[in-house]
C-alpha cells in the first residue's frame, strides 16, 4: 500500500518556459553571481578569466532561464559545426545552482541540447570536470551522456589528495627523504607576485627543451590573470640563499588547490626544493582544503601515462579521479526527456 500524509493530493502539471540563450555582456553580472552559488563555484568560470582569451577563441557560452530565472550556464566556444566546454579551458561541464533537483537539471540539458540541434549545432564536446571540484555531487550530467549514448573519446586521469582521508595516505619514503634533504639544505618555500624569475627562468626553458611548446598562458596573461581574479592565482618558490630552483603556481578555489604549473631545475630535483615546496602547501598552506589536485599524468589525450610522474604525484599521496571527455549528438536531446517520462517517441527520424 502507498502511504500519503493527510491531505495529500495529486499536484497539478506545471508547465515551465524555458530559454536558452547565447551569453551577451548585460550578462556578466547575473552569470558571476549565479557562479559563486552553484554547484561548481571556481573561478575559472568567472568571466574575469574567460575573456583573457577571447581574441583566440569564439566565446558561444550559453544560459538557460526556468520562466525568467537563470537557472543554469554552460561556458563553451564554437569551433566550425562543433560547440566546444570550453575550448581554452581544462574543463567546463554544465554548471547548475546548488540545491538543484536532478530532474531539473536534466530537463535543462536536454533543452540546451535542443537549442544546439535548432541552430545549426550537430555537436557538443562536453569536457566533464572532475568530480572534486563540485560541491554538491551533479553525475546526473553524467547520466544525460549515458541516455543520449554520447562517445566517450578520452578520459583524463587528475591526481588529488583527499585532505579528509582518515587516515591519510602516507607518502612515499622517497618522497619524505627528499623532503627531509632539502630542509638540510636550507631551501626556503615562499610565495610571492612576481612571475617573471619562474617563468622567465625555470618554467619556459623546461617546457620548451622537453617538450618543444611553451607555457599555455604567457607570463604577461599570467600577471593580469592574477591581478584579475585577486586571491585565486598565486605562486610560490624554493630557493637556497636567494636562488630560486623551484616553483609553482596554484589555482585556488573555494575547495581545492590546483597546481597549474610545476616546475624546477635540475639541481632543484636533486636536492629536494620541489619535493619540499609540495609537502609545505600540503601540510601548511593549503591544510584546510578539502582536495589538493596535482593535475594530470597523462599524454596522448589519455591514451599513455607519463609514470614518472604519476609515481611522483602519487608519492605525496594522490590519488586519480576520471576526468571524461564526451562527444554529443544533439539530435538525440529527446532521449533525456523521454527518460523523465515527458515524451514518448525519443526517435529523432
Amino acid at each position: 500500500l502507498a502511504w500519503r500524509w493527510p491531505g495529500w493530493k495529486k499536484p497539478d502539471l506545471i508547465v515551465h518556459m524555458i530559454e536558452v540563450r547565447r551569453y551577451c555582456e548585460a550578462d556578466r553580472d547575473a552569470w558571476n553571481a549565479f557562479l559563486e552559488n552553484s554547484r561548481t563555484p571556481i573561478f575559472l568560470f568567472a568571466r574575469s578569466f574567460m575573456e583573457y582569451h577571447r581574441d583566440r577563441f569564439t566565446d558561444h557560452s550559453l544560459v538557460i532561464c526556468d520562466d525568467g530565472r537563470l537557472v543554469a550556464i554552460f561556458p563553451a566556444s564554437r569551433h566550425g559545426d562543433e560547440l566546444i566546454s570550453h575550448g581554452g579551458l581544462t574543463f567546463g561541464g554544465f554548471i547548475v545552482g546548488k540545491h538543484e533537483y536532478a530532474r531539473n537539471t536534466l530537463r535543462y540539458m536536454a533543452e540546451l541540447f535542443a537549442h544546439c540541434h535548432h541552430n545549426g549545432i550537430p555537436r557538443v564536446v562536453f569536457k566533464q570536470n572532475p568530480s572534486f571540484y563540485s560541491v554538491v555531487t551533479q553525475d546526473e550530467t553524467d547520466h544525460a551522456m549515458f541516455l543520449m549514448d554520447a562517445e566517450m573519446y578520452r578520459m583524463d586521469t587528475a591526481f588529488a589528495i583527499d585532505m579528509q582521508c582518515e587516515p591519510p595516505v602516507p607518502y612515499q619514503e622517497r618522497r619524505r627523504r627528499a623532503v627531509n634533504k632539502a630542509l638540510k639544505a636550507g631551501v626556503i618555500v615562499t610565495e610571492s607576485n612576481d612571475f617573471s624569475a619562474f617563468w622567465e627562468t625555470i618554467l619556459t626553458p623546461n617546457l620548451l627543451d622537453r617538450f618543444g611548446v611553451a607555457p599555455v598562458h604567457s607570463l604577461s596573461e599570467i600577471r593580469k590573470l592574477h591581478q584579475d581574479n585577486p586571491g585565486h592565482i598565486r605562486m610560490f618558490e624554493a630557493r637556497i640563499n636567494g636562488a630560486l630552483y623551484a616553483g609553482t603556481v596554484i589555482f585556488e578555489t573555494p575547495r581545492v588547490a590546483h597546481a597549474q604549473y610545476i616546475s624546477a631545475n635540475d639541481e632543484g630535483r636533486r636536492n629536494g626544493a620541489i619535493d619540499l615546496l609540495f609537502h609545505v602547501l600540503i601540510t601548511e598552506v593549503f591544510r584546510q582544503k578539502r582536495y589538493f589536485d596535482f593535475g594530470i599524468a597523462n599524454e596522448q589525450d589519455g591514451h599513455s601515462f607519463n609514470t614518472g610522474l604519476m609515481d611522483w604525484k602519487e608519492g605525496f599521496g594522490a590519488r586519480p579521479f576520471a576526468h571524461r571527455f564526451y562527444r554529443v549528438d544533439t539530435s538525440r536531446h529527446a532521449r533525456i526527456l523521454q527518460s523523465l517520462g515527458l515524451v514518448e517517441d525519443a526517435d529523432p527520424n
